[in-house]
């Protein structure tokens, strides 16, 4: 059943949630996804077959959570993903970030590192508005955006194009965690298709780099995509976040780590 958590901030976020043994599992989803998604329903079955505890939900204007698309930004979406760890689980969690959901869980796993027992990254995000705006966006585009407020964008994974707003760009840079070392101490995996158009393969090798902690790997699938949802893919996205918990268990870990960075695979 659906039910509803009031943050701080006063937004209404959605969110699933299955008991069991820690560490718990929070799936945090992408950039207009929502918490009904194959991965996050995969994951929430595996919970439920291992006995483990597990949250789903969905940031505001996302998904069943109120509010509206337009208005939100990074900085919220991370406040609703902050609310729903510190009030609905106990302990340290492992966060498994999809697409921009890799961006905020970066955010959290750098800022509040006492609540994150490890990081699993499935085409992780980080920075993408960043990427629009530097790599991507036309000189036309940039032009309504900075005189509008606001332009559409096609999407390939739906037939309406989506608003991308001048306060989404300029709150992203508020955000960016690219732009220096990331002092993570715990276990990361970095899961990545080769195939890749919407986050391609050197932004997870240079997030491989960017991240400082005792036991990080990168996995790169040959000809996955973003949606990185096959059944193999999402056997990979359960067994990143087993082989993060026995790390976990196996290796001590501080709040200053020495770097052991294992080879890409």
């Amino acid at each position: 059943m659906t039910t509803f958590l009031t943050t701080p901030q006063g937004r209404h976020i959605a969110y699933h949630q299955t008991q069991g043994k820690g560490p718990g599992v929070v799936f945090l989803g992408g950039f207009r996804s929502d918490m009904t998604g194959t991965k996050a329903l995969a994951l929430q079955a595996w919970a439920e077959a291992t006995g483990r505890a597990f949250l789903r939900f969905d940031y505001s204007g996302h998904g069943a959570s109120h509010g509206s698309f337009v208005d939100g930004a990074i900085t919220d979406w991370r406040e609703d993903a902050a609310a729903v760890i510190d009030v609905l689980t106990e302990g340290p969690q492992i966060l498994v970030g999809s697409s921009m959901g890799g961006w905020i869980a970066l955010l959290l796993a750098r800022d509040i590192p006492h609540r994150v027992a490890g990081f699993v990254g499935i085409a992780a995000a980080p920075d993408f508005t960043e990427r629009m705006w530097e790599a991507e966006f036309t000189l036309a585009e940039r032009t309504t955006l900075l005189e509008e407020g606001v332009f559409l964008r096609p999407s390939d994974y739906s037939d309406d194009p989506y608003p991308i707003t001048l306060r989404l760009i300029e709150d992203g840079r508020q955000n960016l965690v690219m732009n220096g070392p990331l002092h993570l101490p715990m276990p990361v995996r970095l899961l990545q298709g080769s195939a890749d158009t919407d986050v391609p393969p050197t932004v997870a090798i240079s997030l491989f780099h960017q991240i400082a902690s005792p036991d990080l790997r990168l996995t790169l699938v040959k000809d996955a995509d973003h949606r990185f949802s096959t059944l193999s893919c999402l056997s990979m996205i359960t067994e990143a976040v087993e082989d993060v918990t026995r790390s976990r268990e196996a290796l001590p870990f501080d709040e200053s780590p020495d770097l052991k960075v294992s080879n890409i695979r």
